[in-house]
């Protein structure tokens, strides 16, 4: 690869360079910091910045979202500490899903083929009543169906079918339910 030739001009973050500074003050007075805010006004924050948050979401402290106009948070969902949303593609989130501590959606990558080291990203879509354990790594375009169990530090991508605990790297189907 030549990182002196990447160039990212084609990729638009979706909002003006001000907003986005804005966020990133606010991201660091509120939702990076240890301090237990309540969810209420988190939840008022992220609407703010263009988030679609359901009712009595929780968001615990220290999650780092970078860009909340891209993501969509289904009611009662938890999202836990230390939990990182890179947004740089649309992240939707279903009802009564809890996404554990330290968990990672990524929803950009590169092209590690390509000279130039392209962005490639794609969406994270996470249906109602998932379990995404602490510390797994949710990968570009993945889409997990409902009632999926995915175990702690696994690696998902592409479709999870739901209805099973799901584990490991690559994450596979280890039971039924």
């Amino acid at each position: 690869m030549r990182l002196d030739q990447f160039n990212n001009k084609s990729y638009s973050r979706g909002k003006s360079f001000f907003t986005e500074s804005l966020w990133y003050l606010v991201k660091a007075a509120f939702f990076l910091s240890a301090l237990p805010y309540p969810g209420s006004f988190k939840r008022f924050l992220l609407r703010c910045f263009g988030a679609q948050v359901g009712a009595g979401v929780v968001i615990r402290p220290r999650v780092n979202i970078t860009m909340p106009w891209r993501l969509k948070i289904g009611d009662y969902s938890w999202i836990g500490e230390g939990t990182t949303i890179l947004s740089l593609d649309e992240v939707r989130i279903g009802a009564h899903v809890c996404i554990s501590q330290e968990a990672f959606l990524c929803t950009g990558s590169h092209d590690y083929r390509k000279e130039t080291f392209d962005l490639v990203t794609g969406p994270i879509i996470i249906d109602e009543s998932v379990w995404v354990a602490a510390r797994a790594f949710i990968c570009p375009g993945t889409h997990i169906r409902p009632h999926a169990v995915i175990q702690p530090a696994s690696v998902v991508r592409g479709e999870i079918a739901g209805d099973g605990i799901y584990g490991g790297n690559p994450c596979l189907l280890i039971k039924s339910l």
